[in-house]
């Protein structure tokens, strides 16, 4: 396969549990020096994305970034176009965005919000932001979201507009607005599905294909350290609407159950086999961390977002993504 066909590498900031959240400013210096296609900022307890991107986006650098995926319960097309735009003007760089759902913990826990249906929601917060950031005054009347009367004060960015699903009504609605899908903590055999499932809803809908995108946690030859940094990671992912199916699907139902039944995290933890974070990562040395990019490029990844744990160590898992830039240039 040439470089021309292969999926492009790319980097997520992680925020791992047990890590100084400033890690993520030396991950991002790292995806950087070693070329990686763009640079992907989430939001979870930690940095707003808007705040961190912008620091990100003055440093030396023109990597692309791509922000979120902000969940459409807690942020309005509005308040996501604004903050896109704000980073694009103050750092100059490519800016593209995504949206998600996110967990009841989140916006139900956290935010106090409610939780909206969630495919119709996306889709309208989606055909919003298509306006928005093309520069449009956009007036708006969807099953879920509206608005009227806003346009962006600042250059409009005309960025591209990801969303994050799994479930087939989510896919669809993906498949009906946004550029791109993003999955995440999915096996190469869920990417194929789920990639399968969007073509056929864009087909019936007449619009092209989005491209796949897929968050796949990574450690070059983990230590114990890192595989208990990736465990810990994944128990908060057990339990919510979308991912506890991914991780059944593959196999740990009784392990979700277990999370679901109200069990301490502690209790989740400690029944959490290293198998598990390794049915949707890359872990191991040289060859098993290409069979793994293989496989889901073979999927139909058109994009692998390079989640790396870090450690002690390695705060910038410096290692796994020099080790991973190395391979996908062999």
């Amino acid at each position: 396969m040439s470089a021309a066909d292969r999926a492009q590498l790319s980097v997520s900031l992680p925020y791992w549990q047990d890590r100084d959240p400033l890690d993520a400013l030396a991950v991002a210096e790292a995806a950087e020096k070693f070329g990686y296609h763009r640079l992907w900022i989430g939001e979870m307890a930690t940095f707003d994305a808007f705040a961190v991107a912008t620091a990100i986006g003055v440093a030396p650098g023109r990597m692309p970034l791509c922000l979120g995926p902000f969940a459409v319960d807690v942020r309005s097309p509005a308040t996501i176009a604004m903050g896109v735009a704000s980073v694009a003007a103050l750092t100059g760089r490519s800016v593209d965005v995504a949206i998600g759902s996110s967990s009841t913990v989140v916006v139900n826990g956290w935010h106090g919000r409610e939780r909206r249906r969630t495919a119709p929601h996306l889709e309208d917060s989606a055909r919003i932001l298509r306006g928005l950031l093309a520069g449009d005054k956009v007036d708006f009347e969807g099953t879920v979201e509206r608005t009227k009367g806003y346009r962006l004060r600042l250059a409009p960015p005309h960025s591209s507009i990801t969303v994050a699903a799994f479930g087939a009504r989510a896919l669809a609605a993906a498949a009906r607005t946004a550029d791109r899908v993003v999955l995440n903590l999915v096996t190469p055999e869920q990417v194929s599905r789920c990639a399968g499932l969007a073509r056929e809803a864009a087909d019936a809908a007449g619009v092209p294909s989005p491209a796949i995108s897929v968050w796949v946690t990574a450690a070059a030859d983990p230590t114990a350290d890192l595989l208990a940094t990736v465990r810990r990671g994944v128990v908060g992912y057990l339990r919510a609407p979308g991912y506890d199916a991914m991780f059944e699907e593959a196999g740990f139902g009784e392990v979700v159950r277990l999370a679901h039944s109200g069990a301490h995290p502690r209790d989740v933890l400690a029944a959490v086999p290293d198998e598990l974070p390794a049915v949707v990562g890359m872990f191991g040395d040289d060859a098993a961390l290409a069979k793994r990019l293989d496989a889901y490029r073979d999927a139909g990844a058109d994009e692998i977002v390079v989640v790396p744990a870090t450690s002690a160590d390695d705060p910038a898992g410096h290692y796994t993504l020099e080790t991973l830039a190395r391979i996908d240039h062999d």
